[in-house]
């Protein structure tokens, strides 16, 4: 059986889809799974295991300038490469008019179908193409997690029982790195977010990183802009054991962050990887929407702090000594 997955886009949202894929592969062994996704997050796409093919596309970009040259060549090369297999199930598990336009694309085989969302679920988007598109459109729970809504459409769609364990499928290769700490290993603070209502204040993250030190972790803090960097700086200031890593591409990233004793984050793509890395990890919501986003419950490393106006420093530290097995100091 021959599959096509369509989740374009974002970074968090790919990383939400892999565990249906590895959903797929314990049900259907001899699938073959391809995925088209924006080119900035194929990367990742294809370190999900049991995903043969990664058909990139670039939606994002070619839509600034849809009747230039370049766009219509580029356009043209991406149906070529979509179109080269022809697939028993598209499943579009984004539920928006630019994955419908892929699904609607891609190339079935005589008893082919495409599956997609019937309906929109609490605080996610959804376009009526989705649902015109998709030969069998599957109505899933409108109060579902982001993670559990993709097992569910692939699970209806393809004719299994969703399986009780959750697998993320998300393969790194852990680098060792150049500079080793007191003891306790790295936690990477990952601050940088694209909301601003999403962040949480420097002086936090500098008393937080100030209490790892002191329990013998050093902090690296990515960053994937200028802006970031320049927080990341005014973040290890003057810290004993602080390092600001250089700019990554996505998977060597990836294979950072596996390195680490941890992560502490805010609701951004970089901590929804550290959650399919199974690291311990904790989320930071300034809004109660981490039932939808963040770890999911029966996560055994991983959770979530919600707080307004942002979550305190002290439940946060609280929270970490909870998942990384740390004594209070």
């Amino acid at each position: 059986m021959k599959i096509l997955i369509v989740k374009l886009s974002s970074l968090g949202d790919v990383v939400h889809a892999m565990p249906a894929v590895q959903d797929i592969r314990q049900q259907l062994p001899d699938a073959r799974i391809d995925w088209v996704v924006e080119r900035g997050f194929a990367p990742l796409a294809a370190r999900c295991q049991g995903v043969q093919r990664v058909i990139p596309c670039e939606l994002r970009r070619w839509r600034k300038t849809p009747f230039s040259g370049p766009t219509r060549q580029a356009w043209h090369a991406f149906k070529v490469d979509l179109q080269r297999v022809a697939y028993d199930a598209v499943i579009d598990l984004q539920g928006l008019s630019k994955s419908a336009l892929v699904s609607w694309l891609a190339r079935l085989t005589p008893t082919g179908k495409r599956y997609g969302l019937a309906n929109r679920t609490e605080g996610s988007s959804f376009e009526a193409p989705a649902r015109w598109v998709a030969d069998v459109a599957v109505t899933v729970p409108a109060h579902s997690h982001a993670v559990t809504r993709s097992r569910i459409l692939c699970a209806q769609a393809l004719g299994y029982a969703l399986p009780p364990v959750l697998h993320q499928g998300l393969a790194a290769q852990p680098i060792k790195p150049a500079v080793q700490t007191g003891g306790a290993g790295w936690v990477a603070l990952v601050h940088g977010t694209s909301r601003a209502d999403k962040q949480w204040p420097i002086g936090h993250w500098r008393a937080l990183a100030l209490q790892l030190n002191a329990a013998g972790f050093g902090v690296v803090l990515p960053h994937g802009s200028d802006a970031e960097e320049a927080v990341a700086r005014q973040i290890a200031h003057g810290l004993p054991q602080a390092q600001v890593w250089p700019r990554l591409a996505l998977d060597a990233l990836t294979d950072a962050l596996a390195s680490c004793a941890g992560v502490i984050g805010v609701d951004s793509g970089l901590s929804h990887i550290a959650v399919a890395l199974d690291l311990p990890h904790v989320q930071l919501y300034n809004f109660d929407t981490a039932w939808r986003t963040g770890p999911l419950p029966e996560a055994q490393r991983q959770r979530s702090v919600y707080g307004q106006p942002e979550p305190t420093v002290e439940a946060v530290w609280q929270t970490w000594c909870e998942v990384g097995g740390v004594q209070d100091v």
